[in-house]
């Protein structure tokens, strides 16, 4: 968004995966005169749509979404740093046609990318260097990356979630490709237009029932079948797009190392486990201002969202006044 547009302004909708973000921002959305800008790193795929849970086209017929099936399934060099750039257009397209921009989603780097002004490395992916770390850390394991990382970057090695090897095997890539340590690299400028972020919760017990549930939802819906079609095209278990949860595991069911019932099993856990890891890094980001989902949610958001955008206007009226004063200078500090 333009840094001279002071009526700018930005609504992020955020939590872990199961809870109705996109739901709750679509039921708002128009009303608020808002379109949406999908923060989902498996939703940027094509061809990945029940187990990403994607808008319907009914849902983006009634609040369109950007940054959604902007990469081949069979992509392996899709980056958060790709994804803000088309974020970042996204949004600034929607604020120049005098709608509101919304970030919807649980991706939490890609979230904090916008919300903080994280500046990525420009190091682009190295094929033959991620194919000998992903070796070592098939023969080795996780450990075995870390600690080489430790070595290079204590920072980031402390920072980045031992569970994700993608995140270490790009930040040595980092390191080793340019000589300097990844976290060094890594640099925030927050934007400068107000931010309302709302994040959505409910207790661990319950999240998990609705995650369940949905998955037996995507299974009746045809999971197994994208999934078989998806191998049937080329996209290897391998790639990024068929790590996502859900995808790897009924994977292994059609190639036929497991039973349905095992991987449907085995895709609730994953799922588990991702929403887990959602909650907790959206629980350690500020500013949040947290809903319990229920019967008033969408109520209670509307209410925040109403009351944002009163001071936002407040601020702007504020600001031009002072522009005025001041020859004509404004904008948000």
């Amino acid at each position: 968004m333009s840094k001279s547009d002071a009526s700018s302004s930005l609504v992020a909708i955020v939590g872990p995966t199961a809870l109705g973000k996109t739901a709750l921002a679509v039921a708002l959305a128009t009303e608020c005169n808002a379109e949406i800008v999908s923060a989902d790193s498996r939703q940027v795929y094509c061809g990945l749509d029940i187990g990403t849970a994607k808008p319907t086209a009914a849902e983006r017929a009634q609040a369109p979404h950007y940054v959604i099936d902007v990469a081949a399934a069979d992509c392996a060099s899709f980056s958060v740093a790709v994804w803000r750039a088309q974020a970042e257009n996204a949004l600034a397209d929607i604020a120049a046609r005098r709608k509101r921009p919304w970030l919807i989603g649980g991706t939490g780097l890609y979230v904090q990318s916008i919300v903080d002004g994280l500046e990525f490395p420009s190091v682009p992916p190295q094929p033959k260097l991620r194919a000998e770390l992903q070796s070592q850390l098939e023969s080795e394991g996780v450990a075995a990356l870390s600690a080489r990382l430790q070595r290079l970057d204590p920072v980031a090695a402390a920072q980045i979630d031992q569970r994700n090897p993608r995140r270490l095997i790009r930040a040595l890539e980092v390191c080793i490709v340019s000589g300097m340590p990844f976290s060094a690299q890594r640099t925030q400028r927050p934007p400068p237009y107000p931010i309302l972020q709302l994040g959505l919760c409910v207790a661990r017990e319950t999240l998990y029932q609705r995650i369940d549930a949905r998955v037996d939802r995507m299974i009746a819906a045809g999971f197994v079948e994208e999934v078989a079609g998806l191998l049937a095209a080329g996209v290897t278990a391998e790639l990024p797009s068929m790590q996502s949860a859900g995808y790897r595991q009924l994977a292994a069911y059609v190639q036929g190392t497991c039973t349905l019932a095992e991987a449907v099993q085995r895709a609730k856990y994953a799922t588990h486990q991702l929403a887990k890891r959602q909650e907790t890094w959206f629980r350690k980001q500020k500013g949040i201002q947290w809903i319990e989902i229920g019967s008033d949610a969408v109520e209670i958001a509307r209410e925040r969202i109403e009351s944002f955008y009163r001071e936002c206007e407040r601020r702007r009226r504020c600001q031009a006044g002072e522009g005025e004063a001041n020859g004509g200078r404004e904008g948000y500090a």
